[in-house]
């Protein structure tokens, strides 16, 4: 009797886990599916590779994506380093627990901050008092304080997960505390690296609040050392743009589109990169 009640039990269990897997799977495609089908219509040559001309009558989402892959650069070249940097030393050099649990502490409460909120701390910091103008250096330096946590949190977890064994074999032998670190540590923990750096990337793809009050509408194709000091608008300001200032839903879908194929090609570049990382590694 009770073996019987385990296995119903356990049968309900597992049709619960399977059903909400079906259940966000069917959600996800139905999500995409709705974005491709009314996206792709927008689609041209002449929309991927312009620019849009009030004038002309035309549209296009050229400078928007250049602007996105420039603030990703931008962003991920300041906070990767930071980040790491301070998970190294929580994890390898910190030894004062209160210490470390108020920055712990700190970090996490960052975590969940509305990103609107960074965006108005950005405009009131980095363009009022700075006296930084709208582009895209005071927004991916707002955005660097968005996915700093990110990174951070991510790279002091996969720190933890490097056995302590290598770090008292490596000193044992007689190796220096950095070397130790840069040589055995930083490699084994590689993976979860990346993968703080692939979310921090994909926040970075997808936010728009926070650039709003930083990095400006500028629909205008402008070069790298322009962009830094004038208005800019990534796609996802862009699709606020066309759908919300000025109702053209059809050209916000076909921004959501390219938005959507740009970031699961990045994940699949990551998920690719990183496994072969971790066949290198294994050999």
């Amino acid at each position: 009797m009770r073996a019987g009640t385990r296995r119903f039990k356990e049968s309900l269990l597992k049709l619960g886990i399977y059903g909400s897997s079906a259940l966000t799977c069917l959600l996800l495609l139905t999500l995409l599916g709705i974005i491709f089908y009314k996206g792709f219509g927008a689609i041209t040559l002449e929309f991927l590779t312009s620019q849009t001309s009030y004038i002309a009558d035309t549209i296009g989402i050229m400078p928007n994506i250049l602007y996105t892959f420039y603030i990703v650069f931008l962003t991920m070249l300041i906070a990767t380093p930071i980040g790491v940097g301070a998970a190294i030393y929580l994890t390898e050099y910190a030894n004062r627990p209160r210490l470390v649990s108020l920055i712990t502490f700190s970090v996490e409460t960052l975590t969940g901050i509305p990103s609107i909120i960074f965006g108005l701390v950005g405009m009131l910091f980095f363009t009022q008092i700075l006296g930084l103008r709208q582009g895209l250096l005071a927004g991916g330096l707002t955005l660097v304080i968005l996915v700093l946590p990110t990174i951070i949190t991510n790279t002091r977890e996969a720190l933890l997960t490097v056995p302590d064994a290598y770090r008292h074999g490596a000193l044992a032998l007689g190796s220096g505390k950095w070397h130790m670190i840069r040589t055995i540590i930083l490699p084994q923990a590689l993976n979860g690296i990346l993968t703080g750096c692939i979310l921090g990337t994909g926040r970075i793809v997808g936010e728009s609040a926070a650039l709003l009050f930083t990095a400006g509408f500028g629909l205008k194709l402008l070069s790298f050392g322009e962009a830094l000091q004038s208005s800019a608008a990534t796609l996802t300001v862009a699709l606020y743009i066309y759908a919300n200032e000025q109702g053209k839903f059809e050209v916000a879908f076909g921004i959501a589109a390219v938005l959507l194929l740009i970031t699961l090609t990045l994940n699949v570049i990551a998920s690719v990169f990183t496994n072969r990382l971790k066949e290198k590694s294994s050999s």
